[in-house]
């Protein structure tokens, strides 16, 4: 599987090379029908404020925000013991869909469309540093990790969260409420397929129009 790159200018941080990091991708359901029906700059508004959101729930659990990416984000938990880092981004997730859950109420009572969160978590080595154009260097995240968090976003329907069995395993389970179910395992090309695990909703958000 080639490496994704995620990328977002950050003078404050310096190259680091390659570490052990888990990722966590956040990907929002139904926003393009939002954004086809709404005024550019309130689009963009609302894109915002899912952005400082997330951001904000990261910052709690030391994750730091690498890339936005139309109505995706990739964020990055790195410099401590696996389990830690683990522990640190299974809560930011759960802080960030109780922070999403409000606002997308609040944007279905204002504009009539539901929205929903997806989440994908993967634990690995990732390379750290800059890269682009010579006038646009940026900070970038680069790796399989990168991928198999993209992958598993993917993999979860709207409101859900999927883990991989790098991230389960070394996860701490006391104190943490994670009632995450196994799932049909996940594929990859030239090698064995990875379990997988989701925290998943008992039934799917309907996006369709009212009548």
């Amino acid at each position: 599987m080639a490496g994704t790159v995620a990328a977002v200018a950050r003078q404050d941080q310096q190259p680091v090379g390659r570490v052990e990091s888990v990722i966590l991708i956040a990907e929002l359901r139904n926003f393009t029908r939002m954004s086809e029906m709404l005024e550019p700059d309130r689009v963009l508004g609302l894109v915002d404020q899912f952005f400082d959101c997330a951001a904000q729930a990261l910052a709690q659990h030391d994750g730091h925000v690498m890339a936005v990416h139309n109505d995706s984000l990739v964020a990055a938990f790195r410099d401590a013991p696996p389990p830690d880092l683990a522990l640190a981004a299974v809560r930011a997730a759960q802080g960030l869909f109780g922070k999403f859950d409000a606002m997308a109420l609040a944007w279905e009572r204002d504009y009539g469309l539901r929205t929903a969160l997806s989440l994908g978590v993967h634990r690995g080595e990732a390379v750290y540093g800059q890269a682009g154009p010579a006038e646009r260097r940026e900070d970038v995240v680069f790796g399989d990790c990168v991928s198999i968090a993209e992958r598993l976003v993917h993999r979860a329907r709207a409101g859900e969260l999927v883990l991989s069995d790098a991230i389960m395993a070394v996860l701490p389970v006391a104190n943490l409420e994670l009632d995450a179910e196994p799932l049909p395992p996940l594929e990859l090309h030239s090698r064995p397929s990875m379990r997988i695990y989701g925290v998943l909703r008992d039934e799917r958000l309907d996006f369709t129009m009212p009548s």
